[in-house]
C-alpha cells in the first residue's frame, strides 16, 4: 500500500515566493512533464521577472490574469511524488481580498509551507494565514524565510524573524515550526541543502515535508455520511460516500447515526471495485448484512462512536460573504451531506485576526473571524471540529440564492432544548379555524417607508371585519411600541425585530386568524424566513411598489427630511438599503392607483386563493 499523502497549504502575503518555491519543489522532483517546461519558457518569455530565465511560479500561476499581474488569485492545487512521500499542495493567494481561498486551502491540509520574506519580516497577513491555518486544526507549519540573498544570506535576520514568529504561532496552540532559510528563485534550500546557509545545520524546505509525511496522522472519528444510495438489479441496496478514519474492514459493524439501526459491512467497495478494505479517504461503497434504514444524508459510524446529536451549537465562522454575518438572520446550512435551516442566535465576540483574541462587535464583515451560537431547524449528526473536521464542518449559503457565504467549525453543542418537547394540544390549528369558519394566513405587506403600507392595510382589515373574517394588524410603529421597543435600526435590530413579528404572526394563525403584517421588512433574506414559517399558500407577500422618489416626496411622517440631514441614520431608502421582491404574489402600483383600488385588488386576490 502507498504511503499516505500529506495535504499540504503554501500560503504567505503577497510576493514572498510561493509559487516559486512550488514550482522548484515539482522540477526537483521531475513532476515536471517536459510539455510543461517548454509551455513554461513561453510563458516566461511573456511574464516572467527573471529576465531570460525559467520563472517557475508560472507553473502554478494558471490563470491569464495571474500570470499578467504576477499574483496568485484561485488556489493551485499540485501533486507531489519524491521517492520518500506524497503531497497535495495547495498554492493559495496572498491579497486579503482573496483570503477565502485561502482558507478553502487550508480546511484540509495537514501541515502549512509559510513563506516571509527576509527583508521585510512578518506582515499581517503571515499572521492572519496563521491564524486561519490554527482555527482550521492545522498543526505542523513549515517556516520557509525566502528571498535572503537580499539580505546576503546573513543569519541575524533569519533568527529574528524565527523567534517572532514561534512566539506568535505558540499562541495560537501551533508547536510544530520547523524554520528553514531559502532563496527560492535560485533553488537554494528547497529541495538541495545549500553552501550559502552553511550556519544553518537543520532540513530543506522538501526534507522536513516529508519527515511531516512519515508522521502518524491526526487521529479522527470514523464515519462514512452518506451522499448517495445504489440499487442493483435485485433489489441489493450500496451505500456510496468517502470514508473517515481507520481502515474499514468487511465485517465491521456500523451504526446509523445517531441511535439508528447497526448491521455488519458484508461486502465493500472502492473506486467502483472489490475490495476486502477502505482507508481515510476512500470513496467507497459498502453492502450490509441485514437491511438497514440509512438514506442520502445519514451517518454510518462504528457502533461504539461518541459522535452527537443536535440542533444548537458553539462554533467559530469564517466570513466571506459581501453582506455582513449578522445576528438573528436566517441562512442554510450544509454539514456532512445535509442541508437545513439556520439561525445565527448570537455572535459572542469577533476575533482578532492576527491573534484570535475576542474583540467585542455586532457582526461579521468579509474575511472576519467570529464565534457565535447557531440554531438549526432539524438535528444533525456532529461532534467537535478538533475531533473530526467531516463532522465538525459546516458551510452557511444564502437561502435565496444559494451562494456561499462563509464556513463554520463547531466547537461544542448546546444543550438548551435538550429537554424541550413542543407540547402537543387537543385544540389545533385546524378545529380554531374551523370555529371562525375561515382559512388562517399571513398577508405580509413590504415597502418602503411612506408607500402606503399601513393604510391599504388598514383597509383591507376593515373590508375583511366587514365579512365576519378574524383578523389582527401588526402594524411596525405600533409594534415598536412595545414588543420590539427595545431595538434600534441597525441591520442586526431590524432582522430581530423581523423575526420576533413573524413569530408572532405564525402564533397568531395558529390561533386561526388572518394576519396581517405592515412592515418595510427591506431584506429579502428577512422575508424569505418569514415565509417559512408558514405552510404552502399561508404567506402572501404583498409588494407596496412606490418609487424612491415619490416616497420622499410623500414623507407623511417627515422622516426622509430628517434622514437627508442626517438626524436617522440607517433610514432605509437613503443610507440603508431596501430589497424589492422578486416573486411578490401581488404588488401593488402605489402610484397608478389610489388606496382604495389598490385594497380591493388584495380583497380579491384573497378570495380567489381561499
Amino acid at each position: 500500500m502507498d504511503a499516505r499523502m500529506l495535504r499540504v497549504v503554501a500560503c504567505g502575503s503577497v510576493d514572498d515566493g510561493k509559487s516559486t518555491l512550488i514550482g522548484r519543489l515539482l522540477l526537483a522532483a521531475g513532476n515536471v512533464p517536459d510539455d510543461e517546461l517548454a509551455a513554461l519558457a513561453d510563458a516566461s518569455a511573456l511574464h516572467g521577472t527573471r529576465g531570460g530565465s525559467p520563472d517557475y511560479a508560472l507553473l502554478l500561476d494558471g490563470l491569464s490574469a495571474e500570470r499578467e499581474q504576477g499574483i496568485t488569485i484561485d488556489v493551485a492545487w499540485r501533486h507531489l511524488r519524491t521517492p520518500r512521500g506524497r503531497f497535495l499542495i495547495a498554492d493559495c493567494p496572498g491579497h486579503v481580498e482573496y483570503t477565502r481561498n485561502m482558507a478553502t486551502g487550508a480546511s484540509t491540509a495537514d501541515a502549512m509551507v509559510l513563506l516571509v520574506d527576509a527583508e521585510k519580516g512578518l506582515s499581517p497577513q503571515t499572521l492572519r494565514h496563521t491564524a486561519i491555518a490554527a482555527l482550521l486544526g492545522v498543526r505542523h507549519v513549515v517556516l520557509a524565510v525566502n528571498k535572503m540573498d537580499r539580505v546576503a544570506f546573513a543569519r541575524a535576520p533569519f533568527d529574528a524573524i524565527e523567534a517572532e514568529y514561534r512566539a506568535h504561532a505558540s499562541l495560537l496552540g501551533i508547536d510544530s515550526v520547523q524554520a528553514v532559510p531559502v532563496a527560492a528563485a535560485d533553488g537554494d534550500n528547497v529541495s538541495v541543502r545549500s553552501p550559502r546557509f552553511a550556519w544553518h545545520a537543520s532540513s530543506t524546505v522538501l526534507e522536513a515535508l516529508e519527515v511531516l509525511q512519515a508522521m502518524s496522522p491526526r487521529t479522527a472519528l470514523d464515519c462514512l455520511p452518506v451522499q448517495m444510495l445504489l440499487r442493483e438489479a435485485g433489489g441489493t441496496r450500496w451505500y456510496a460516500g468517502t470514508w473517515r478514519g481507520r481502515a474499514l474492514q468487511i465485517g465491521t459493524r456500523l451504526r446509523v447515526a445517531p441511535e439508528g439501526a447497526i448491521a455488519a459491512v458484508s461486502a465493500l467497495r472502492v473506486a467502483g471495485e472489490a475490495a476486502d478494505y477502505a482507508v481515510d479517504g476512500d470513496a467507497v461503497a459498502v453492502r450490509f448484512a441485514d437491511e438497514i434504514d440509512a438514506a442520502r444524508g445519514a451517518v454510518l459510524v462504528p457502533e461504539d462512536s461518541s459522535v452527537s446529536h443536535g440542533d444548537q451549537f458553539v462554533a467559530d465562522v469564517f466570513w466571506f460573504g459581501t453582506a455582513p454575518l449578522v445576528p438573528g438572520r436566517r441562512y442554510q446550512c450544509r454539514s456532512a451531506g445535509r442541508v437545513t435551516g439556520a439561525r445565527i442566535g448570537e455572535l459572542k465576540h469577533r476575533l482578532d485576526p492576527a491573534s484570535l483574541q475576542p474583540l467585542a462587535d455586532k457582526q461579521l464583515a468579509a474575511n472576519d473571524i467570529g464565534r457565535v451560537t447557531l440554531a438549526l431547524d432539524a438535528p444533525i449528526v456532529f461532534a467537535p471540529y478538533a475531533d473530526t473536521r467531516v463532522l465538525g464542518a459546516f458551510v452557511l449559503m444564502d437561502p435565496v440564492s444559494h451562494a456561499t457565504l462563509g464556513a463554520g467549525m463547531i466547537r461544542h453543542g448546546l444543550r438548551r432544548a435538550d429537554n424541550l418537547h413542543w407540547q402537543v394540544l387537543d385544540v389545533g390549528r385546524a378545529a380554531r379555524a374551523a370555529m371562525k369558519g375561515q382559512r388562517p394566513r399571513c398577508i405580509w405587506f413590504t415597502g418602503l417607508s411612506g408607500a402606503g403600507k399601513s393604510t391599504i392595510a388598514n383597509q383591507v382589515e376593515r373590508a375583511l371585519h366587514a365579512r365576519g373574517v378574524h383578523t389582527y394588524l401588526l402594524d411596525g410603529d405600533n409594534v415598536r411600541q412595545g414588543l420590539n421597543r427595545d431595538l434600534g435600526f441597525t441591520e442586526a435590530d431590524r432582522v430581530e425585530n423581523l423575526r420576533r413579528v413573524a413569530e408572532v404572526a405564525r402564533l397568531m394563525t395558529e390561533a386561526g386568524l388572518v394576519v396581517l403584517v405592515s412592515f418595510i421588512s427591506p431584506y429579502r433574506a428577512e422575508r424569505a424566513a418569514a415565509r417559512a414559517l408558514f405552510g404552502a399558500g399561508d404567506f402572501i407577500e404583498i409588494f407596496v411598489d412606490t418609487p424612491l422618489a415619490e416616497a420622499e416626496r410623500r414623507d407623511p411622517k417627515g422622516l426622509y427630511a430628517k434622514a437627508r440631514r442626517g438626524e436617522l441614520p440607517n433610514f432605509t431608502g437613503i443610507d440603508a438599503p431596501y430589497e424589492a421582491p422578486e416573486a411578490a404574489e401581488l404588488v401593488l402600483d402605489t402610484v397608478r392607483n389610489d388606496t382604495a383600488t389598490l385594497a380591493t385588488q388584495v380583497i380579491d386576490y384573497l378570495a380567489r386563493t381561499e
